[in-house]
């Protein structure tokens, strides 16, 4: 991880985003804001990730059973 100033990232532009690929960069502009520069991987999805589920999915199928659990 690197830390450099916005104006570092601008005069060596190149230098950064080859670096990124393989290191997180970290670019501090000013005092407060801070900002992440880093290679986004693209994952190819796979059975598992196929068979997922979101949240709102599993909460509206455990939902009724765990009720169902309590009502005994």
């Amino acid at each position: 991880m690197r830390v450099i100033s916005s104006a570092e990232l601008r005069n060596n532009m190149k230098k950064y985003l080859d670096l990124a690929a393989s290191e997180q960069i970290i670019i501090q502009r000013g005092k407060t804001e801070t900002f992440v520069l880093q290679k986004q991987e693209y994952l190819e999805p796979d059975e598992d990730l196929k068979r997922a589920i979101s949240a709102e999915e599993l909460l509206e199928r455990v939902t009724p059973r765990i009720k169902k659990m309590f009502d005994k």
